[in-house]
């Protein structure tokens, strides 16, 4: 038989019999694996009923950090994305516990958002969960945080605010007592002890008037409140200091509806706003207070004709105990607290309150709260039904009404 064709014929008995081969390892594969039961990853008994009762935010990763069980608050957190943890720190605690089996409580300050934007403090508390998985119990604790610094700022800075004029009172104790002998001297000190005894009652009127507003339910507590009068006895508290300096009070408009609120406060409110405007203008100039109605919002803007406010310290204004010039508030006798006062009692009753100033201009502060709808403000209480204080309140022409309520109270004001 020819070579050629013999060769031709083992050729194509081979790659027949490869063929063959591969086709029944291919099989024989195919039927392993289907006889093969692979597991899906599983928990203690009871587990993960446990777990959905905590109402913490919890994760359960394997042996190599991949999340086997994650509830939508660790998603919501940010803390796991798909089937991946995302902060290092918290892998970090997983391997130290799967590595020595000792459960860990850490507190960590995390970033938050899909760009880290923001951050969030949580309390972990990691901890081996069966052979093979790790738990990762998450509490936010962001808010308790935040309270908590606010709680020991607010603590520090009262501290420091008491100890100026205790210092001084006692300072100038000491000092009339050496001066028994001199009238002149002691006429002289008596009245500046007096002046820091002023300050000092005002501060801690401030503070107890902070705790009250913060510690009253406006919502609940509250009743219809004519603006119209509050304002009017606002003025009237501070019409003596505004006399004592040549200033006028002009009060302009009307409003036709009242507010859900408490009117104490309210009047607190813009009795502190019109103090303060009187305490930092000229002699001999106006404060305006214009009074608007709009889309069911009341309007109030307290215009003055004093030294206005540089824009770097405009959104610090109504921080506790903040004073754009410390030296001037202690001569005018402010406390820092005025302006606090007033951002935390509009805010309570659903509404806002604006800066508009400039260096040299003089600045207007606009109040805007909403107004009750028509046939609720004669009511005497809100019941069961409690009015939504935020339903009409729109932010969006703030600035146009800040500024067309400006030039109605100031009439010829620094606008």
């Amino acid at each position: 038989m020819d070579p050629l064709l013999i060769a031709a014929l083992s050729g194509a008995v081979g790659l027949a019999i490869g063929v063959v081969g591969m086709h029944a390892f291919r099989v024989s594969e195919r039927q392993r694996a289907a006889g093969i039961d692979v597991d899906e990853p599983t928990m203690p008994e009871g587990a993960t009923e446990v777990l959905a009762s905590l109402g913490l935010a919890y994760i359960v990763v394997d042996t190599v950090d991949g999340v086997v069980r994650a509830n939508p608050a660790a998603y919501a957190f940010g803390l796991v994305r798909g089937h991946t943890v995302v902060h290092q720190e918290v892998l970090g605690l997983t391997a130290r516990v799967r590595s020595d089996g000792v459960i860990i409580d850490q507190q960590l300050e995390l970033t938050r958002g899909l760009q880290g934007e923001t951050t969030m403090v949580v309390h972990l508390r990691v901890a081996p969960l069966g052979d093979e998985y790790i738990l990762v119990l998450a509490d936010d604790r962001t808010e308790v945080s935040r309270t908590e610094a606010v709680r020991n700022d607010f603590v520090a800075n009262v501290s420091h605010e008491l100890k100026t004029p205790v210092g001084a009172i006692s300072l100038l104790a000491e000092t009339i007592e050496d001066a028994a002998d001199d009238p002149d001297a002691v006429a002289r000190f008596s009245q500046r002890l007096h002046k820091e005894a002023n300050r000092l009652a005002v501060l801690v009127q401030d503070i107890i008037e902070l705790s009250r507003v913060q510690g009253k339910n406006v919502v609940h507590a509250g009743k219809p409140v004519d603006l119209n009068y509050v304002i009017a006895e606002a003025v009237d508290r501070s019409r003596l200091p505004a006399e004592s300096k040549g200033i006028e009070l002009r009060v302009g408009g009307k409003l036709p509806r009242r507010v859900h609120g408490d009117s104490d406060q309210l009047t607190m409110a813009f009795r502190n706003l019109i103090d303060n405007a009187v305490r930092y203008s000229p002699d001999n100039t106006r404060v305006g207070i214009g009074l608007t109605s709009r889309d069911g919002i009341a309007q109030v803007t307290i215009t003055d004709q004093g030294i206005g406010i540089a824009p770097e310290n405009q959104e610090r204004i109504f921080e506790r105990f903040y004073r754009v010039d410390a030296a001037r508030s202690r001569q005018t006798g402010g406390t820092g607290l005025g302006l606090s006062i007033v951002k935390h009692v509009i805010t309570n009753h659903g509404g806002e309150v604006a800066l508009w100033s400039q260096p040299g201009r003089g600045s207007t502060f606009t109040v805007r709260l909403p107004e009750l709808e028509e046939g609720l403000d004669s009511l005497t209480g809100l019941g069961e039904d409690p009015v939504d204080l935020t339903a009409h309140l729109n932010t969006d022409d703030l600035t146009e009404d800040t500024q067309s309520a400006r030039r109605s109270a100031g009439e010829g004001g620094n606008a």
